[in-house]
């Protein structure tokens, strides 16, 4: 198809995925499914108006493209979480994202070394791959709004956020023994210290205090001057400072924009607090001080209005929030179809093995193990292990790991498996997203009335 042809059909799978919105949200299909399924109709194994390989050739485009998308996503996930640090679900979330995380890079490590017959180093790149949730993908079940408290979203909300900081130290590794074919003493200690606690530690101190310093300050003058334009560029540079501060730093990028969210809501906390202890008959939630976003109206800014610095920090989450679900959403919708053009021609029976043993046997063992000792109910446990879905991260590390000295066969091999792996987490999750969720809606309200009438 030609240019005009192309701009003519993305906008009319715009417009009908968003005029059946409604109707989506009520059934087993969710919009990246559609999105996939559009990108298998017009890719090479239907019609045949598009084709695209995830290969070394278009890894650079790829990485770009999925690392943005990531950068804001991540952001914006920790921008939601409001829940106090010492609340259940961060707990859950550092499990999931690092004793169930390591226990998941063991499974399929040692199921591509067995099954597929790889050598242990591809078989951990395969794993680094695949082992990280998707912070894009899994809106559905993971926090969407600051009042939302909900243990099992903010668990799953947090470990999307922290479990990039896990396995990218992983996937170092497996290219560092892949490429250099040597594993002395000096190498694990800097895969040690620099790859995995510096990444870690640093990322997070480094975003956290970037989020905190840069909001609170952004914050603080936008109210002294009375400015009440749109504030999504403060929001950008809070990205691009912590993902750029790490990466120059050779700390998690990643880690650092999550954080940098988390930080960012810290200010709105304090400030939403502090005016709360000002004003006794501020409006407040359940479980504190109502968020400064739902106190404004961003359409209607006004100079008179802006009497108050709750206001000021009001407009600067909610136009974080605006800007960052829509960047998300179009990039996550983009690549999604990208992944459908691209996944029949390159789909393979091996990769569907490794799905089918990741999603119904890794994943909620290594799960159920890692919660053994949190109490939780059952019900949240399964929920959790099986809510594990893969998207634009795993593309992010096969794009990387492809521009980084993973070619040839070895390539074409771990390309194939991890894309035929996402299409099928995008496809099987979103079909029994809405209905579990639906089933633990119900019996959360049904426990809820027993506890009334007790």
């Amino acid at each position: 198809m030609g240019y005009s042809a192309w701009i003519l059909f993305i906008g009319m799978l715009l417009v009908a995925t968003s005029m059946a919105a409604g109707v989506i949200h009520r059934g087993p299909i969710t919009s990246f499914a559609v999105y996939l399924g559009a990108g298998i109709v017009v890719g090479p194994a239907v019609l045949g108006l598009a084709r695209i390989s995830f290969d070394h050739d278009n890894a650079e485009w790829l990485r770009a493209v999925t690392e943005t998308g990531l950068v804001v996503s991540l952001f914006i996930t920790g921008l939601k979480l409001r829940v106090p640090f010492g609340h259940g679900g961060w707990m859950t979330a550092t499990r999931l994202a690092i004793p169930a995380m390591l226990l998941t890079i063991g499974g399929i490590m040692a199921l591509a070394h067995v099954a597929l017959g790889w050598s242990w180093p591809l078989a951990l790149a395969l794993a680094a791959i695949l082992s990280p949730t998707d912070p894009v993908l899994a809106s559905l079940v993971s926090v969407d709004d600051a009042r939302d408290d909900d243990a099992l979203r903010v668990a799953l909300s947090g470990e999307a956020g922290l479990n990039d900081g896990t396995a990218l130290p992983f996937l170092l590794l497996a290219l560092t023994l892949i490429t250099t074919h040597e594993g002395g003493v000096a190498l694990w200690m800097h895969w040690a210290g620099i790859d995995l606690a510096w990444g870690w530690l640093a990322g997070i101190g480094l975003g956290f205090g970037i989020g905190w310093l840069v909001g609170y300050a952004g914050t603080h003058m936008r109210h002294v001057t009375q400015d009440v334009a749109p504030s999504d560029f403060l929001a950008l540079g809070i990205m691009a400072l912590a993902y750029g501060g790490a990466e120059l730093v050779h700390a998690s990028g990643f880690l650092a924009a999550f954080a940098a969210g988390v930080g960012l809501r810290r200010v709105e906390v304090r400030v939403a607090a502090r005016h709360s202890e000002e004003n006794p008959e501020a409006e407040r939630t359940e479980g504190g001080t109502a968020p400064a976003e739902l106190l404004v109206r961003p359409n209607e800014r006004s100079t008179a209005g802006n009497d108050h610095p709750v206001q000021t920090v009001g407009w600067v989450v909610s136009d974080a929030l605006s800007f960052g679900d829509t960047i998300e959403r179009l990039i996550g919708a983009a690549l999604v179809f990208v992944v459908g053009v691209a996944v029949l021609p390159a789909f393979s029976w091996a990769g569907a093995l490794v799905a089918l043993i990741l999603f119904v046997g890794i994943r909620p063992a290594s799960v159920w193990l890692s919660t053994a000792r949190d109490r939780l109910p059952w019900q949240r446990r399964l929920l959790l292990g099986w809510f594990g879905i893969r998207g634009l991260g795993s593309l992010n590390y096969l794009a990387y790991a492809l521009t980084h000295g993973l070619a040839g066969r070895d390539g074409d091999d771990l390309s194939t498996i991890a894309l035929t792996v996402v299409a099928l987490s995008i496809f099987v999750h979103g079909m029994t997203t809405t209905p579990l969720m639906n089933w633990r809606g119900r019996a959360l309200e049904r426990q809820r009335r027993k506890t009334a009438i007790k």
